[in-house]
């Protein structure tokens, strides 16, 4: 018996974590010596909260699942901007051989696409100040990595997890806990503990709303610090806050009146779109949690749409093969396989083909960048396309 309720790379692989009527599917179709090549979407008809756009992500992990497989994947790259009714990936081949992976793929795709569009909507409230990614306690810790990826590659600047950081080959953040200054029983004290124990490169944040008021807490900290201290943080419950925006402008007033401007403001604690948005010209920086690591998984489905050659598909959805265009200043048309675009109908300007090989013949034949550079990739769309959230 496990001890955890975790399944392993190898009974995932194995496609023990699929849903059971696909055993039974393949077990019918095995039985029967039906064997029809197929060729099927993976979209969304829809965005968790009526988002207009999401950002793919798990592409890495979808290809690690279906590589040696005796199909032929087609993708968008990770981190691309996509809308409802775009097919973001393809698979052609034999059902039997892929259809108990589906359910596997599509948890990958969804939950690391909605951790990834969460991720970039608050670096977007935030006006791309700092944001960093501390949601992990909020979900199951075997998939703390996951979070942390997705959350890095959609614009956070950091995470807090060691393992995930670890596996992006990032460097974890984090300032100090409550329970920290409660154990040392004095937040002075622990303040220097930590610019005296942890090693230099770490930011110096001091976290001032344990004991006293914000601002008188934050005034002791730049003062037993002085120029060492990089930022207070606030961590205010929403059950103290007040007007949380008041006691923002008093910190940072407090600490200018005494000379202290360098000194940053962190805030964390229950932050998301709106909150952000409220305080966002006070602040330097953001910790935000849930809202990202518990973001809504985007609704993927995986659709047949032609079988053995021929465009067939459910009812409410479109059959035949397609492909995804994107011009230059950000116009996306969505047309059959066979028609080519060189230019967008709209501007004239020329045009990208975004879904392309991912495996061939079961080996994957895509570059699979690094987190850094898929996160770059995805504010580099944010800004040039003026992405937002309304």
């Amino acid at each position: 018996m496990k001890d955890f309720y975790i399944a392993h790379e190898d009974e995932i692989k194995s496609g023990k974590t699929t849903d059971v009527y696909f055993i039974r599917t393949k077990k019918i179709l095995e039985t029967k010596g039906i064997h029809k090549k197929v060729f099927a979407d993976v979209s969304t008809t829809s965005l968790p909260k009526g988002w207009k756009w999401g950002v793919l992500a798990g592409i890495e992990e979808v290809a690690k699942l279906l590589e040696g497989l005796p199909v032929n994947v087609y993708a968008m790259r990770e981190g691309t901007i996509f809308h409802p009714y775009e097919p973001v990936l393809q698979i052609e081949g034999y059902y039997k051989e892929f259809g108990i992976y589906e359910t596997a793929l599509l948890g990958m795709l969804s939950q690391a696409s909605g951790i990834a569009t969460a991720a970039l909507r608050i670096k977007i409230a935030a006006n791309f100040k700092p944001v960093y990614s501390f949601g992990i306690r909020h979900m199951h810790p075997a998939i703390a990595p996951m979070i942390d990826r997705a959350a890095f590659i959609g614009g956070c600047d950091g995470v807090s997890g060691v393992l995930g950081a670890e596996m992006i080959g990032e460097k974890p953040v984090g300032t100090m806990p409550h329970a920290l200054i409660l154990t040392i029983g004095d937040q002075v004290k622990a303040w220097k503990y930590f610019d005296e124990v942890v090693e230099p490169e770490v930011p110096r944040t001091a976290l001032v709303d344990t004991l006293c008021d914000e601002k008188f807490e934050a005034l002791m900290a730049a003062e037993a610090l002085g120029k060492r201290l990089n930022a207070v943080r606030l961590d205010t419950p929403s059950s103290r806050r007040g007007d949380f925006r008041k006691i923002i402008e008093e910190v940072r007033w407090e600490l200018n009146l005494r000379g202290y401007d360098w000194v940053k403001i962190f805030v964390s604690g229950g932050l998301d779109e709106e909150s952000i948005e409220e305080i966002v010209d006070l602040v330097d920086a953001f910790g935000v949690g849930g809202s990202i690591a518990s973001a809504k998984p985007v609704d993927f489905s995986l659709d047949i749409v032609e079988i053995e050659g021929k465009p067939i598909t459910k009812r409410g959805k479109l059959s035949g093969r397609k492909q995804i265009y994107r011009c230059e200043n950000g116009h996306y048309h969505r047309v059959p396989a066979e028609k080519k675009l060189e230019r967008c109908p709209l501007c004239g300007a020329k045009v990208e083909p975004l879904l392309q090989p991912l495996i061939e013949n079961g080996e994957i034949v895509a570059e699979l960048p690094k987190a850094r550079e898929i996160r770059e990739y995805v504010l580099k769309q944010a800004e040039k396309f003026n992405l937002d959230i309304e």
